[in-house]
């Protein structure tokens, strides 16, 4: 081989050598391709390799070192008439290089206004480091994105800038090369990315437009930073219950609330990279778009000004933080899971306003990092979705952990005066609350409230009218059981049109929206069996029917239940308050609903959901070995009461006198 040609000019000397052409293969059309066996014949014609061995190890390398890609990103390099194109920079979207003042990166940006910081790599060392709110404009000054005060991720340390550099680049430019795309996904949240994934997988060629940051809610607001947030809470519970299991510390022990969060925010930054625009543009070839998307017409959107044309369309836009219409809310500085993350400091008393899963994970957390935590219901109920055994244990939970929590509350007038111009540290402003708690009203002082209304559906200023895309702003985007909308060509997944607001839904709406709309494919949403937690401590994790929905439907049921106070590896865990519940059908082994309250709920309920999802009946879970001693022997705990309800006084006795007389 030729050493001394580096392979970036090898490529582009290849460009002018290969035939480069719109290809068709199974009916589909692959534009701007060559063929591999073609570039094997250039490299050996013009002595970049002596042998076809040779040849393709280059052309390995090349594809290696990202120069040219399988058109359909599941071949190697070979010697035959497969498809493969090169990777022009803009081809999908890229990072502009820094010009007239503008900056490449985030990193690049922050580096350049920091004191004492002269490169991306110094402030990498310096973990405490970020930008001031005074120094934001200057940035949005260097770089072409929306303004930071949209985006609102603070703050700039070294984490956040990671993250930002892979969820929404400084400088990103939209593709150039467009065309009319087989799918166009609007929203990169999980079910706008694994439908982009799956299209991009299967040779489509996809469009994902985003104005704020891939990975959605889940990875920025969400699932990955609440359940960080969570475990360094139920840490900090450990120390303190420390001395139950003959442990004790000597000393002072304190929550360092700031490293608790700079942990979240590394540890968010670090699973970004499966989210990332390099991941989505570099190794799936998707195009990536960073701008808000308009229909334009029912086979067309309008991006930055940018028309792109497609076969087919999904919505998945996700859905926002409610805030309720309470009188002065939107004049004070509060706080919902799109920026409670961005916490520096703990605030000394919190107000949460709701008793969601949301609110009351949160609630909990704070309360143990040393929050005085009052929570504000308008019902009679927490968690009132939920069974109301175990949402009695979980407000047990709360209570002791000093969660302080007013039913039938609501909050007339809220105001605030001082504080800092950040809401995320001290000094916080001074908030007054006027509240009707059963009729009567009080005075409360907080120095932060959280919002945990529920969320909402994002439908709006979308064009989903010129569509003919049918919505409604509570419940979202109108789908039928196959996720099509009222445009047959657009489909809708996730939290934009179900009322099952989870990241594993999304996920799984999906993969059956992408089947139904590029292979003719017939899955329902209704065969989705949906299981879900509330990751308070204890967890609370369900699927299928609960007992009130039964009752509703006039279903006849038998109901088993466990008490972990009844499981050994419970009691030596100390984790004795929650239980298996599990409804079968009158008379049978057949479940149709369950739920476990236990610190480990979430991962427990996945066999329950495995044996409703296989038909796998209760008895045979009986069955089925459990390793001794653990927690999830509670559900074949559950099997061995089910068939122990199947022993009639006929059949009891009968096995009696058999049992007594192989003692003779």
């Amino acid at each position: 081989m030729a050493q001394e040609k580096s392979l970036k000019e090898v490529a582009e000397k290849m460009m002018t050598g290969v035939e480069i052409k719109d290809r068709i293969y199974h009916f589909k059309t692959y534009n701007s391709c060559f063929l591999g066996s073609d570039a094997v014949q250039w490299m050996i014609d013009n002595d970049v390799a002596k042998t076809f061995e040779d040849a393709l190890l280059v052309g390995q390398q090349m594809m290696d070192d990202r120069l040219l890609y399988h058109v359909t990103r599941d071949s190697k390099f070979v010697n035959e008439k497969k498809f493969f194109r090169f990777t022009e920079s803009d081809e999908h979207g890229k990072e502009v290089e820094a010009q007239d003042g503008k900056v490449s990166s985030w990193g690049a940006a922050v580096a350049n206004l920091l004191p004492g910081i002269s490169s991306e790599a110094d402030m990498a060392k310096n973990t405490t480091s970020y930008v001031s709110s005074a120094l934001k404009k200057e940035i949005n000054d260097l770089v072409t994105t929306p303004l930071l005060t949209e985006l609102d991720v603070s703050p700039l340390d070294e984490h956040n800038v990671k993250l930002l550099d892979q969820t929404h680049p400084a400088s990103w430019q939209n593709p150039t090369e467009k065309g009319k795309y087989t799918l166009v996904v609007i929203g990169a949240g999980t079910g706008g990315l694994v439908s982009a994934a799956g299209a991009a997988g299967v040779g489509a060629k996809v469009a994902l437009i985003e104005s704020h940051l891939t990975g959605g809610d889940c990875l920025n607001f969400g699932c990955v930073p609440s359940k960080a947030l969570i475990r360094a809470a139920r840490a900090v519970k450990e120390v303190q219950e420390s001395r139950k299991f003959g442990v004790v510390i000597k000393g002072d022990v304190e929550v360092d609330f700031g490293a608790t969060m700079s942990r979240l925010r590394k540890l968010r930054a670090e699973i970004a990279a499966n989210d990332s625009y390099q991941r989505f543009t570099k190794d799936l070839g998707v195009d990536i778009y960073q701008g808000k998307a308009e229909f334009v017409s029912n086979s067309s959107v309008m991006v930055n000004g940018e028309e792109l044309q497609f076969m087919k369309a999904v919505v998945a836009t996700g859905a926002s933080a409610t805030v309720p219409d309470t009188h002065g809310l939107k004049d004070i500085p509060y706080l919902t899971n799109y920026t409670v993350f961005n916490l520096e400091e703990l605030p000394a008393r919190i107000c949460v306003i709701g008793a969601g899963p949301i609110g009351l994970e949160l609630a909990q957390a704070m309360a143990r990092f040393g929050s005085q935590v009052t929570c504000y219901v308008r019902g009679k109920k927490i968690l009132p979705k939920e069974d109301r055994d175990a949402a009695e244990v979980v407000y047990k939970s709360l209570v002791e952990d000093g969660v302080k929590i007013h039913f039938q509350s609501t909050i007339v007038e809220i105001s605030s005066a001082g504080g800092n111009s950040s809401k995320y540290k001290a000094p916080w402003p001074k908030i007054t609350a006027v509240v009707k708690i059963d009729g009567h009203v009080h005075f409360a002082e907080f120095d932060a409230v959280l919002v945990a209304t529920g969320r909402r559906p994002n439908v709006l200023n979308m064009g989903l009218e010129t569509a003919g895309i049918k919505f409604d702003e509570k419940s979202g985007v109108e789908v039928n059981d196959n996720l099509q909308t009222t445009n047959k060509n657009v489909y809708a997944v996730g939290d934009v049109c179900t009322r099952f607001q989870f990241t594993h839904m999304a996920d799984f709406m999906a993969r059956t929206a992408i089947r139904n709309a590029l292979f003719f494919g017939r899955g329902k949403q209704s065969a989705l069996l949906v299981p879900w937690a509330t990751f308070t401590e204890p967890e609370v994790a369900h699927v299928g029917l609960y007992e009130s929905d039964l009752h509703g439907r006039q279903i006849p049921f038998d109901t088993f239940k466990k008490e972990f106070a009844d499981v050994d590896r419970a009691i030596c865990d100390g984790d004795t308050d929650g239980f298996v519940k599990i409804h079968c059908k009158k008379g049978t082994d057949e479940i149709l609903g369950a739920t476990i309250v236990n610190p480990n709920a979430g991962n427990m309920i996945s066999e329950i959901t495995l044996a409703i999802q296989n038909k796998i009946g209760l008895g045979t879970l009986a069955n089925v070995i459990h390793p001794y001693p653990t927690q999830a022997e509670a559900i074949r705990q559950c099997g061995d009461l089910y068939n122990k309800s199947r022993l009639t006084p006929t059949v009891k006795g009968v096995l009696g006198r058999v049992a007594n007389r192989s003692f003779t």
